[in-house]
This record gives structure tokens, C-alpha cells and sequence, in this order.
């Protein structure tokens, strides 16, 4: 059962997260210390450097041979039909796009469990549980932040697919054949937008295996098989050069949310509508599609309950950086950073209660 003490070593995780964000807000709306490109450069600081030593840290930490597959596999699903399901509605509505599907995505079913997540969980269900957690954690860094870098990259490239040079690389890229000319404009149409669609994926591939966090994830998950399995440690020296950066990582991202909080007229950025349907979207449709994975994958026992409650952990603060970095609705994100960690404790008692029933 938890206790008030329990409540309390959460409530205090996160009280630092505040802090940062609070001074990073004054620091801009009131000492005008920071101009917009700093602040740009900021946000562009941790999403190259803190966030990708952070993933690198976490990844290599975790063995490997011990993941629970069950849980991962629930976990993996759970995505999967929010991926599935937030393409459907965009697809159906006629005014659904990819930065929709980026942005539900992150809401919905990324959660921030480094700070807040942890030592809940703990207090809920014992270590076991903490232990469970932190490999949801890695698989989030290893595959799901890799495909939100991915979908943005692709609606990065959606808006400038329209422009002369790529146009003009599909022109040449697209054979010329003696047909009739009817049949020759449909067959030059069919594979032109082939072509093109193809020529996307292999700038979007080649951003992506450029990005640093792409680099990171792959390079910790070699790491930590070799770790674990001929028990090597890296030399102190390149392990605290790591930790120096990657401890600082969450700090340095909150940091980026308060600067960029001081940069709107309201603190709400994207308007109280949107804010409901974001706390909407992270505390009822995302454990919603978890418990409907979970169902399917495990079995009623805590494993299940763990799966559910870390469901409805308040949204991580990785997406807003990203989001961010590619200008893709940072407003929402940031929202349903910020009021998701204040909501987030009361609303995971909710559902720890309503399980024990």
C-alpha cells in the first residue's frame, strides 16, 4: 500500500523539474537575459548533445538478456494501434495531417518516467516494478524516439517536396520511354510520384543516420550486449566524459520548455481546447490502448497493473524537444508537459486504486 512518505519522495523528484523550468521562464519573460536564437540554440544543444548521451546512458545501463518480453511486447503494441489508430483519424478527417499523427502519438503514449515514473511505481509495486519500468524506458529511447525522428524528418521533407531541386532530381531520376504520348504522361506520372516517394524515404534515411541520437541508440544497444555479456566496463575517463552531459540531460530539456513557455503570450500556449484533449489523449486514451494490449499479452497479476499505471505517466519532455527542434506543434507539447506532471500523481493513484479493486 502507498503511503503519504511515499507521495511525498514523489512530489519531491519533481518539484526540481519546476524549478528549472520556472527559472529558465523568468529568466526570458522578466530578466530578458536569453534573445530567441540562444534560446534556439539551446533547445538544439540538448536534442544533439544532452538527449543522445542521456539515451546512450540509459541503453547501455540495461541488460539486455534480462528484458521482460511480455511487458515489452505490450508495450510495443500499445504504440503500434495508437500509430495505427491516430493514421486512421487522420486519414478520415480531411484536415488530418502527419504533424497530427507525430504530435498524438507523443501525447498518448510516450511518458515521462526518469523522475516522476520510478520512484512511483517503486512506492506502488515494490523494485520489481522500478526495474520494469526502466526497460519500458529503453525501449522507448531505442525504437520509439528513433520513429518519431523518423515520421518528423518525413513531414520536414512533405514541406519542401514541392521545391525545384527535388523536382528536378525526380525528373532526371525518371526513365523516357517511346510510347504514345497518352500513355507515355500517365506512365511519367505514375513514375514520377514513385520515384519521388522513393528519392523522400532515401533523404529522410540519410538525415536520419546523420542525427546523433540515431547514432546513440545503436551504438549503447552494441554497448550494452558486450557489457553484459563479458561483464566490461567502459574506462572511467570515457564514462564520467558521458555522465557529465547525460545527467544534466532532463534538466537542460526542462530548461528549453521554460524558455520556450517565456516566448508565448500564455502560458497555455496552444489554447485551453487543445489542452483538454492533450490531458485527454495522455490519461484516458493511452491507458486505454495499453490495457487493450495488455489484455492481450499479460496475464492479471501486477505485471498488468504496472503496464496500466506507467501508461498514464505524464508525457515525456523528449518529444516537446524534438518537437521543438522541427517546429512541429511545440505549443501542444509543451502544454501537456507542463500540466501533465501536476495532474499526473493524482491521476495514477486514480487508476493504482481502482486496479487494487
Amino acid at each position: 500500500m502507498i503511503s503519504l512518505a511515499d507521495v511525498y519522495h514523489v512530489v519531491a523528484a519533481t518539484i526540481p523539474l519546476y524549478f528549472v523550468m520556472i527559472l529558465a521562464y523568468i529568466s526570458v519573460k522578466w530578466w530578458k537575459i536569453f534573445t530567441p536564437e540562444q534560446c534556439s540554440g539551446i533547445n538544439k544543444f540538448v536534442a544533439k548533445f544532452s538527449i543522445p548521451l542521456l539515451s546512450f546512458q540509459l541503453i547501455s545501463e540495461n541488460n539486455p538478456y534480462q528484458m521482460n518480453m511480455r511487458l515489452i511486447l505490450s508495450d510495443f503494441l500499445q504504440k503500434l494501434l495508437a500509430l495505427i489508430l491516430l493514421a486512421t483519424i487522420a486519414k478520415i478527417s480531411s484536415r488530418g495531417s502527419l504533424t497530427w499523427v507525430i504530435t498524438g502519438l507523443s501525447l498518448s503514449t510516450l511518458p515521462n518516467t526518469l523522475i516522476l515514473g520510478i520512484p512511483l511505481l517503486k512506492a506502488m509495486y515494490g523494485d520489481k516494478a522500478a526495474g520494469l519500468l526502466s526497460q519500458i524506458v529503453v525501449l522507448q529511447s531505442l525504437v520509439w524516439y528513433n520513429l518519431l525522428l523518423f515520421l518528423f524528418e518525413l513531414n520536414a521533407m512533405k514541406a519542401v517536396s514541392a521545391t525545384t531541386p527535388l523536382e528536378a532530381a525526380v525528373e532526371l531520376e525518371t526513365p523516357q520511354e517511346a510510347q504514345p504520348k497518352e500513355e507515355r504522361e500517365d506512365g511519367k506520372t505514375t513514375a514520377t510520384r514513385k520515384t519521388k516517394t522513393m528519392l523522400i524515404l532515401r533523404i529522410v534515411g540519410r538525415k536520419l543516420m546523420m542525427n546523433p541520437n540515431t547514432h546513440a541508440t545503436i551504438v549503447s544497444l552494441i554497448w550494452a550486449c558486450i557489457r553484459f555479456r563479458w561483464n566490461v566496463k567502459l574506462p572511467g575517463v570515457v564514462d564520467d566524459s558521458i555522465s557529465i552531459l547525460s545527467k544534466g540531460g532532463l534538466g537542460m530539456a526542462m530548461f528549453s520548455l521554460g524558455l520556450f513557455m517565456a516566448s508565448r503570450p500564455s502560458i497555455i500556449a496552444c489554447g485551453t481546447r487543445l489542452a483538454v484533449l492533450a490531458m485527454g489523449m495522455k490519461f484516458l486514451v493511452g491507458p486505454a490502448i495499453m490495457a487493450a494490449s495488455a489484455s492481450i499479452t499479460l496475464s492479471r497479476g501486477t505485471l498488468f497493473k504496472v503496464s496500466i499505471v506507467q501508461a498514464c505517466l505524464p508525457q515525456g519532455i523528449v518529444p516537446f524537444v524534438f518537437a521543438k527542434e522541427y517546429d512541429v506543434h511545440p505549443d501542444i507539447l509543451s502544454t501537456g508537459v507542463i500540466f501533465g506532471m501536476l495532474l499526473a500523481l493524482p491521476i495514477a493513484l486514480v487508476y493504482y486504486f481502482l486496479l487494487a479493486l
